[in-house]
């Protein structure tokens, strides 16, 4: 039984979720570098392009061979602009779980890329990839993102109190960690019921050829 992800490609009606790519660099370390990317996760910042580079041509990929995870560039299927990635972490393929996470770009905030590109890679983990579980987490505080796993099917399960670290800007124009709760939802095939017609009519996905 395999334990690492394939190179995929997966379509929906308005996006291409892909391996991440050099190209993307200036967009990725641009989108990395938001006020709502450095509250709400623990990316380095400033987060520079050399960053980005590392990221695309060290990190993802070694995620990848090492069946730890799968990092996703999110882009528009029209412009092929870089609208976000949706990242699979923690991947346990005896239990067959694993963690979803998602950054969209400030610009593309508001047009539920966030939900559809989570979707589309919850149908696949679990059709293609036979996996049973997907967990979210999020910060207590972060509704947009809690919107998000309730658009796509998620289940509360509780509360992880005291868990989270988010970050807030101090008067002199840094940043300060912030304790928090986390907010724990689970995702399972069940869940998707009825959703999976919508995906299949949106193109469904696609192997994507040698990617280093």
């Amino acid at each position: 039984m395999n334990s690492t992800f394939p190179n995929i490609s997966i379509s929906t009606e308005r996006l291409v979720l892909r391996p991440l790519e050099e190209d993307d660099v200036p967009a990725l370390a641009a989108m990395m570098n938001d006020e709502q990317v450095a509250a709400w996760t623990d990316v380095p910042q400033p987060f520079s392009e050399d960053g980005a580079r590392a990221w695309i041509t060290e990190y993802a990929p070694a995620e990848r061979t090492a069946g730890r995870g799968l990092d996703l560039a999110v882009t528009e299927f029209l412009t092929q602009r870089l609208v976000g990635v949706v990242q699979l972490t923690k991947a346990d393929w005896h239990v067959r779980s694993a963690e979803l996470s998602y950054i969209v770009a400030p610009w593309a905030r508001g047009e539920g890329y966030a939900a559809e590109a989570a979707l589309a890679t919850a149908q696949w983990l679990f059709g293609d990839q036979k996996f049973e579980r997907i967990e979210l987490r999020t910060a207590a505080d972060n509704t947009a993102s809690q919107q998000v796993a309730q658009k796509i099917g998620c289940i509360s399960e509780g509360v992880l109190r005291n868990a989270c670290i988010a970050h807030v800007r101090t008067e002199d124009g840094t940043w300060t960690d912030l304790r928090t709760d986390f907010i724990v939802w689970s995702l399972l095939p069940e869940d998707l019921e009825g959703a999976g017609e919508q995906f299949a009519e949106s193109g469904g996905y696609t192997s994507f050829p040698e990617w280093n």
